[in-house]
C-alpha cells in the first residue's frame, strides 16, 4: 500500500463495517470530513485494495440455514498441484463459506452453512468426490455466540 493507513482511515473503516449502506454524505459526516475528503480516502482505500466491494449481512436461520459444520481436514498431499486442484474443488462448493490452510493437527478447517444433516451429507459427498483425503473431521455447531464480528480497527 502506498499511503499508510491513518486513525482516519481506520474510523472510516469501522463506520462501514457497522453500516455499509451508509450515504457518503453520512459517512463524512461520522468521521467528520468534508464530502470530497472522505470521497478521496474511499477510492484510495478501494486503489490499494483494502476495501474490497461491500456485502449485506443476512440473517443465515432466517433462510433456513441452521446447521454450521466446521469441517477439520487431514491429507497427505501437500504438493502445488494437488493444492490447487483442491483449492479448486472446494470453492466449487457454495455451502462452504470459509477455507482455511491452517498448523497443528489438522491441514484445512472449513465452515460449511447449510439447511439440515441431510443436505451437510450432500455437501460431505461433494466434497470427498475424486478428492483423496486422508482425515475428516466434522464438529456440529450447537449455537452461534458471535457470527461475521467486525474487524478490530480501531
Amino acid at each position: 500500500m502506498d499511503k499508510k493507513i491513518d486513525h482516519i482511515d481506520r474510523r472510516i473503516l469501522a463506520e462501514l463495517q457497522r453500516d455499509s449502506s451508509l450515504s457518503q454524505r453520512a459517512l463524512a459526516e461520522r468521521v467528520n470530513l468534508s464530502q470530497n475528503a472522505c470521497w478521496r480516502r474511499l477510492q484510495a482505500l478501494t486503489e490499494n485494495g483494502v476495501l474490497q466491494g461491500s456485502t449485506a449481512r443476512i440473517d443465515r436461520r432466517k433462510l433456513g440455514l441452521t446447521l454450521v459444520v466446521f469441517v477439520m481436514l487431514r491429507t497427505r498431499h501437500h504438493s502445488a498441484e494437488w493444492l490447487r486442484t483442491f483449492r479448486r474443488h472446494v470453492l466449487t462448493i457454495p455451502e462452504i463459506v470459509d477455507f482455511h490452510r491452517i498448523g497443528g493437527d489438522y491441514d484445512y478447517q472449513l465452515k460449511v452453512v447449510t439447511e439440515s444433516m441431510d443436505t451437510y451429507d450432500k455437501v460431505y459427498q461433494r466434497l470427498i468426490e475424486g478428492i483423496e483425503l486422508d482425515g475428516v473431521t466434522s464438529y456440529f455447531a450447537m449455537e452461534s455466540i458471535a457470527e461475521g464480528r467486525p474487524l478490530p480497527i480501531e
